[in-house]
């Protein structure tokens, strides 16, 4: 159940002294069971564009199309487009308000309509798949740790059965080892449950570490949509729209310039270590 964007332009405050184009005339197809890293610096229109694909916003211009039928349509149902598209805001925790964790993962199906049994199921294996012990499930979220309380929001759109899970900033605010621990679990359940995963993100290391595809935004436009070796190796242009390429990169490619007998493709540590057997 791919979803396309035609031509979407988006204006905040038209025809007023604030009006703001955020997005400007973006085509794209998000495909079956990518994995894919959205990228841009600030206000280059990332948040924008996710919240089109589940219906929070409406185009100013252009179509959004989900399995075919245009999202916009009188007779589509945009309730069933929330639940199969589920969007995690950045510091999704501060959302958190039900008395126990279990009742806040509980709110999203029930509230969509789910039998209570269903709903239960849901919110249980939705739990489990983030790794919440069920020694936490009475507890308060707002008891929980930084980490505890993502896992646990991550789980409320999760227990909602989305097909596409779109996360804006994961992984912000959370020390070297929490930002491990969220991004290897969702990159642990997009391999799992085979579902399109877009990771919103400004971390270069991040995108390069797990996703397959990256689409690059400049100024509400699709500035570079490819592979990680593809968008990185136009380093130069990354560098004029305020991005950078992974740090792990550039040392490589430093050793290239001075002589070493390296790849250049090279975005992540592991991928480093590997290299640095086979060349020495």
């Amino acid at each position: 159940m791919s979803l396309i964007l035609d031509h979407v332009t988006h204006i905040y405050n038209p025809d007023t002294t604030f009006e703001k184009k955020a997005l400007d005339d973006v085509s794209l197809v998000i495909p079956d069971g990518e994995f894919i890293g959205l990228i841009g610096h600030t206000g280059s229109g990332k948040s924008t564009l996710i919240q089109h694909l589940n219906g929070l916003l409406k185009a100013t211009e252009g179509t959004i199309y989900f399995n075919g039928e245009s999202i916009y349509a009188r007779d589509f149902e945009m309730k069933a487009l929330r639940r199969k598209v589920g969007l995690v805001f950045q510091y999704p925790e501060y959302q958190l308000f039900e008395a126990s964790v279990s009742r806040d993962v509980l709110f999203g199906p029930q509230n969509l309509g789910m039998k209570t049994l269903d709903a239960e199921l849901a919110a249980y294996g939705a739990l489990k798949a983030v790794g919440i012990d069920e020694s936490l499930l009475d507890v308060s979220p707002l008891d929980l740790s930084g980490g505890q309380k993502r896992r646990v929001a991550i789980a409320g759109v999760l227990a909602m059965k989305p097909e596409v899970l779109i996360l804006d900033e994961p992984a912000a605010g959370l020390d070297p080892q929490g930002r491990r621990e969220i991004l290897d679990l969702i990159a642990g359940i997009q391999k799992e449950q085979g579902i399109t995963v877009i990771l919103v993100s400004h971390s270069m290391e991040d995108v390069a570490e797990y996703v397959e595809r990256i689409i690059v935004m400049d100024h509400g436009r699709i500035a570079m949509d490819d592979t990680p070796a593809e968008v990185f190796a136009r380093d130069m242009e990354l560098a004029a729209i305020g991005l950078d390429i992974p740090e792990i990169t550039r040392l490589f490619g430093r050793m290239k310039r001075e002589g070493y007998d390296v790849p250049t493709d090279i975005f992540t540590v592991d991928q480093a270590m590997e290299a640095l057997k086979i060349a020495y």
